[in-house]
């Protein structure tokens, strides 16, 4: 804990979050953006968002962040960030399914392209709410549903996947307990266990060796029950193996 009574992560957190306000101050977008009246929101709602820094209301931000023709969605997505940042850490942003097409809000504004500061500030983070999801007894959001909008938006599981690995912590294990109960139907079945547009092989590999991996050890610590543990090995067998096993879960699909 710091002086300031916060935890290291958390203060890392915080110092990322002042460091999207300091970035993307002053943005706004495009002037010739547009949206439509009748299923985004007003004229009036339009010129907030070329109006920079204006707080914009809880509907007009989620309106914002969930429209998908946007004519310059990096712009749109730049003008939001130090708002929408705090409000997704705070658990106040409601996705329409789940944090994955949270995260493909990023991925629309194609953030990695931006500038090195820009793509730098929000890549940090990221990778800073990752790290502290996994060790805050506290987080407004599961770690799953956070690990779920960094996949997407940055359209890859392994660096978050390691991050998890070398965060050697009982509320860590915990929290991989909670994305297994989560998420083992869904990989089971080779899908991505978030909204995704894309369940491609490789992420659903990566993450099921994964976990076949790396769980084991972590459920153990927690008591996790044992149909938990025949789950996560499960995830280690090509899928007709799976089927035959005598501790299949009975999954339809």
């Amino acid at each position: 804990m710091t002086p300031s009574g916060r935890t290291p992560s958390r203060l890392r957190l915080d110092t990322a979050l002042h460091g999207l306000a300091l970035t993307f101050r002053g943005m706004t977008a495009v002037p010739d953006e547009d949206n439509c009246e009748c299923h985004w929101g007003s004229a009036e709602d339009l010129a907030q968002l070329k109006t920079p820094d204006a707080e914009l209301d809880p509907d007009l931000l989620r309106r914002t962040w969930q429209a998908i023709d946007w004519r310059d969605h990096g712009a749109v997505l730049r003008r939001i960030l130090p708002q929408f940042a705090v409000a997704l850490v705070a658990g106040a942003v409601e996705p329409l399914f789940d944090m994955g097409d949270v995260g493909q809000a990023f991925g629309r504004g194609r953030w990695q392209r931006w500038s090195g500061d820009q793509a730098a500030a929000v890549e940090e983070f990221l990778h800073a709410w990752w790290a502290d999801s996994l060790v805050a007894p506290d987080a407004a959001v599961p770690a799953y549903e956070v690990f779920a909008l960094c996949a997407e938006a940055s359209g890859t599981v392994r660096p978050w996947l390691d991050v998890w690995a070398v965060t050697v912590h009982p509320t860590a294990d915990r929290r991989l307990v909670e994305a297994v109960r989560e998420w083992e139907y869904d990989l089971l079945g080779g899908k991505l266990p978030w909204y995704a547009w894309d369940h491609d092989e490789k992420r659903v590999g990566e993450l099921s060796a994964w976990l076949a991996e790396h769980a084991p050890a972590r459920l153990g610590s927690q008591g996790a029950p044992q149909e938990l543990h025949h789950q996560v090995r499960l995830l280690g067998l090509p899928e007709p193996a799976r089927w035959e096993d005598p501790h299949w879960p009975g999954h339809t699909y």
